[in-house]
This record gives structure tokens, sequence and C-alpha cells, in this order.
């Protein structure tokens, strides 16, 4: 078999565990981009909240997130291993887990004084971004619930129930966005805090779906996890902290480095945080593509390893990789070259139309660098591998990336060029971070496969 014929092989096996994670994602990722939509229709002052409040939450959903999914390795390779029990008491552990995490993460999403005076806000963004993280308190325990949902059905290769369920949560959001935004009757004008409220209702209605969907569907009786609720358990909590803590680290790191973007450039005016705030979620929506085919590498490696099948599992995990960069590639030639058409569907703003068009010069170069780490890494957990990866994202990320651009953008040094200053150098010092993030992560993942490789020859050899 060729080479070609193998990676196809794999793109075969990857896809149909992709597409769902894809069209899952992209729903969620739909409910940032109906608040994004809507509060830029409500004015300047709300986007800007908007931005800052969705900065905090992010900050703070996606580092506990990465913890609760390191139920995905470790149900994999159990389920790999027809451990069929064992793997469903790991959705209970995640559970406690998710449960136990949303204290503090509620905590700072209500007390967010920290995130105002990082990001100078005015006292008028203040109160609505205020009001828009208390509603988001609400929707932080059962959002980390149903994390642990998803992560157990990535593990088990049925993401498409999954899918469902986002697809639904967000046929909701739309018309109660609109409603707790512009209001209608006596629901008054909540203008940014709208947006949160409108999550929160989603988040608690999609974790009942869920109940129902564990109690009642046959395909879980064999896990028997609806049969009844397994107490906390040390030893289980204890190994998903271990692996979920640099994976929740790695993952906070990553956006953070984006995130605490948002914070810099809100002191630069409303204007600028507006651009970026549009031009965050159109990048985050094409991340959603190799973040699909993450999760579908990920899941079929960690299958494997259970299953003790080594050669398959190191050449499915490469492919994954080369599938990821591939297709990036693709896409963001094509969002390069149409990125002006592309913005005015968000707004009919041209001012804040030229203030996001310089911040898109980079998206090809910085697509298919965040394509190429984000698979690795992703295979990488399935292995169970997750320090060096923070290791590597720190540096990165937070160094080059987040460091680099506050320094080139705020011209720390006095030698930033005038065509980088502001907005456009943070974004140049993010893509850098990146390219140096998939060189590590890429080179590191191809180190360890053949490393893996030389040991399992050696007894053939002797």
């Amino acid at each position: 078999m060729s080479r070609l014929s193998r990676v196809l092989h794999s793109a075969r096996r990857i896809a149909p565990l992709a597409w769902p994670v894809f069209v899952g994602q992209v729903a969620v990722l739909a409910f940032s981009t109906v608040d994004t939509m809507m509060a830029a229709r409500a004015g300047g002052t709300d986007l800007a909240a908007l931005a800052i409040g969705g900065a905090a939450y992010i900050t703070v959903f996606i580092g506990l997130m990465g913890i609760v999914l390191a139920i995905s390795p470790i149900a994999g390779q159990l389920y790999g291993a027809k451990h069929y029990e064992a793997c469903g008491a790991q959705l209970h552990q995640a559970m406690w887990l998710a449960l136990a995490l949303s204290v503090p993460g509620c905590l700072v999403l209500l007390f967010p004084q920290p995130f105002l005076d990082l990001a100078r806000a005015s006292p008028d963004v203040a109160v609505k971004v205020r009001a828009h993280l208390a509603a988001l308190a609400v929707a932080l325990p059962p959002a980390l619930l149903f994390t642990a949902f998803r992560g157990f059905n990535t593990a088990v290769s049925r993401p498409k129930i999954v899918m469902g369920l986002q697809l639904g949560a967000l046929a909701l959001k739309v018309p109660l966005t609109a409603l707790f935004v512009f209001g209608l009757g006596p629901v008054p004008a909540f203008g940014a805090p709208g947006c949160g409220m409108a999550t929160a209702v989603c988040m608690v209605l999609q974790l009942g779906a869920v109940w129902l969907i564990l109690k009642r569907d046959p395909f879980y009786q064999r896990f028997h996890i609806g049969d009844r609720v397994s107490p906390p358990h040390r030893g289980s909590l204890l190994a998903l902290v271990r692996l979920g803590v640099p994976m929740g680290g790695s993952i906070m790191i990553e956006v953070t480095g984006f995130t605490f973007m948002a914070f810099f450039i809100s002191r630069l005016g409303a204007t600028p945080v507006a651009g970026h705030q549009i031009a965050v979620n159109l990048v985050s929506l094409m991340f959603m593509m190799p973040l699909a085919i993450a999760n579908a590498s990920s899941t079929l490696v960690a299958q494997r390893i259970g299953a003790g099948d080594e050669p398959d599992t190191h050449r499915v995990g490469w492919h994954g990789v080369e599938i990821g960069v591939a297709i990036a590639t693709a896409m963001g030639c094509f969002v390069y070259l149409f990125r002006e058409s592309i913005l005015g569907l968000y707004t009919r703003d041209a001012v804040i139309v030229a203030a996001a068009m310089p911040l898109l010069a980079w998206v090809a170069v910085f697509h298919i660098a965040d394509a190429a780490q984000a698979v690795a890494g992703f295979v990488l957990r399935a292995y169970r591998i997750a320090v060096v990866p923070l290791v590597i994202y720190a540096l990165a990320i937070w160094g080059v990336g987040l460091a680099g651009g506050y320094v080139v953008g705020f011209n720390v040094t006095g030698l930033t060029p005038p065509a980088l200053l502001g907005a456009v150098g943070m974004w140049f010092a993010a893509t850098s971070g990146l390219v140096v993030a998939a060189t590590g992560m890429c080179g590191f993942l191809g180190w360890m496969i053949r490393s893996r490789k030389s040991r399992a020859s050696l007894p053939a050899a002797t």
C-alpha cells in the first residue's frame, strides 16, 4: 500500500468521528458568533463589554474544561480494552470533578475585578461586564457537567448524540439572545448581559437532556451509567487530576494567550477591541475543523492503545496531523483571499471592518500553525503525555505570543515599526507563537513515535 493510500485509509477512519465533532463545535462557537453579531448591533459599548466578559469566561471555562476532559484518553483506553463498566465509572468521576471545579470557577466570575483592572474598562463597560459574568456563573456548572458527557462520548466513538444536543442548544440560543439583548414586551433590553442570560438557560436545559439520555438510551446500559451513581473514588479522581491539570493548563495557556490580547487591545479603545473580537471569532470558527480532526485522531489513538495495536496507534496519530495541516492550508488561503467580504457578514460598520482587516493579514499562517499544534497536542494527550505540551505552550504562546505581542504592540523597546504598532503587532506575535508551538509539538510527537518504534524493534532484532 502506498503512503497516499495509507493516509486516505486513515482519513476514512477519522472522518466519521470528526464531522459530528466539527458540526457540534461549530454550533458551540456559533453561541459566541450570535453574541458578537447581536452585541455589535446593540452598540460599541456592548460589544466591548462582550469582548472583555467573554475573554474572562473563556479563561475560566476552558482551563476547567481541560481538566474534566482528561476523561477522554482514560475512558478511550478502557473502551479499546473492552472494560466497559470501568469505562462508564469514569464518567461519574468526571462529573464529580466538574462539580468541584465549578465552585472556584463561579467565584472568579462573580468577582471579576482583576479582569476589569487588566482591561482598564470604563465604568459603563464594567457594569455590563459584571452583569454578563454573573449570568455566566449560572451557566458554568451545567457546562462543565456537559463537558464530562462530551468527553465520554468522544472516547466511545459516539459523537453524534453530543452534536444533536449542541445543535438543539443553538436553536434555542438564537431567539433567547435576541429576546434578552434587544428586549420584547415585558422583557427589557439588557444588551451584552442578555447574551450571558441566554447561555445560562441553554446550558441548564441541555444538562436536563443529558440526564434523560443517560437514563433511557440503551447504548449506555453496558457501561452501567444510568443504573447508579458511583460515589467519588479517590484513585480515579487523582488519575483524572494528574492528567487533567497539565491538559487544562495547556488549553488555558492557549486560550488565555488570545483572551488576554482582548484585555490589552481594549486599552486602545472600543473600536480596536471590536475589530479584534470579530477577527478572533472568525479564526475560532476556522479552528473548529482542525479541532474536530484532533478529537477524532485522539479517540482512535486512545482506543488502539487500549487494544494493544501500537503500529496502528502511531500511524493514525501522525496521519491525523498531516490531514489537519492539509485542510487548514486550503481553508487559510481561502479566508485570506476573501477576508473583506467575510468581515462584511459580521458588521456594516466600515470603521470596525477597517480595524479587523489588518489583523487577518496573517490568517493563513496562523491557521496552518494552529491546526498542526492542535492535532499533535491531542494525539500526545491520547498517549497520556501532557506535561511536555504544557511546557511548549507556555514558552510559545505566553512567551513569544502574549509577552512578545505586548512588547511589539505597545512599543515597549521603542523599536517597533509603525506598521506593527497596536493590535496588528499583537496578532503578528500571536502568529509567531503558534508557529513555535506547532514546530515543538509536531517535533516532539515525531520523536516520541520514532523512539517507541525503535524500542519495539529491539526484541525482534535481538
